[in-house]
């Protein structure tokens, strides 16, 4: 007949030896979570054991001693807090897994709970769920709670992978959504047949009305614009406007003298002097 107690013992024995940080006995009765450091601590006020005997008589507390046989006459409660390995930004997921032993344990399955969780999304934590109700049914007769331990802290590390992924493909959708974006600016509506036609329809449209108010402009200003006759009908001031130029001039016209200087060294000819000029003739004065 298999004693399931002693398998218990044994397997709670070796479970703090292999998480000696993060192994944690619940007591039913108190409701209260006990670790071998704080029993230790708490054991000569519960037993009057000396404090000296430290972790032995801890570690006895723990797998149900005589003097205190929790763990014989209740299912016990454990939870070990399980930790993935840090990612690429030193990101963690952490959740403490909380184990209760059934009567017939390990022929039957532990009953187990996520008891804490740190950055896992409730996908994760439903599927945490899964994995231990699967391995719990694969590894039935053996006690396996370090199995269903390791392959929580395996889907963990794969968890943290896929944050990693999930950023790089977060970060990789905004690029190439900036990248589209830039290229819309440059490269605008693509051209069709139908839709150039439509846009020069509608540029002919405009021209033609900028051509029609620029006309009917002109005309306006041309009726507007006096002729010189109606300028010096309309403004006498005109008729001296030449005189009374010169006379503020003080009619003074400064001449270059220098311009005419050697006039005799140019060579003149004379059209009188020609016998074949003609006055009457403008081309008798042209040589062959």
């Amino acid at each position: 007949m298999t004693d399931y107690g002693e398998e218990q013992r044994n397997e709670l024995e070796a479970l703090e030896s292999i998480y000696p940080d993060s192994f944690t006995v619940v007591l039913p009765s108190s409701a209260c979570r006990f670790g071998t450091k704080e029993v230790a601590e708490l054991l000569p006020t519960l037993t009057g054991a000396s404090a000296s005997q430290g972790w032995s008589e801890a570690q006895a507390f723990l797998r149900g001693s005589a003097a205190i046989p929790v763990l014989s006459e209740n299912p016990p409660s454990f939870t070990i807090t399980v930790t993935s390995e840090a990612g690429e930004n030193d990101e963690t997921v952490q959740t403490t897994l909380k184990f209760t032993y059934s009567e017939k344990y390990p022929d039957e399955a532990p009953l187990y709970e996520i008891f804490s969780q740190e950055n896992l999304e409730d996908s994760d934590v439903s599927d945490i769920l899964k994995l231990l109700a699967l391995q719990a049914e694969e590894n039935l007769g053996m006690v396996m709670i370090f199995t269903l331990v390791t392959a929580v802290q395996e889907k963990l590390n794969e968890i943290v992978d896929q944050i990693k992924t999930r950023r790089e493909e977060e970060k990789k959708q905004k690029e190439k959504e900036a990248e589209e974006a830039e290229k819309q600016l440059f490269h605008g509506t693509p051209v069709t047949i139908e839709n150039f036609l439509s846009w020069k329809a509608k540029f002919d449209a405009e021209l033609m009305e900028i051509k029609k108010k620029r006309m009917k402009e002109e005309e306006q200003a041309g009726k507007n614009k006096l002729s010189g006759k109606q300028l010096f009908e309309t403004d006498h001031n005109l008729d001296t406007s030449d005189i009374q130029f010169l006379e503020d001039a003080g009619n003074n016209v400064e001449v270059d003298e220098s311009l005419f200087q050697e006039m005799d060294d140019l060579e003149l000819e004379d059209d009188e002097d020609d016998p074949d000029y003609n006055p009457a003739d403008p081309e008798s004065d042209l040589t062959d």
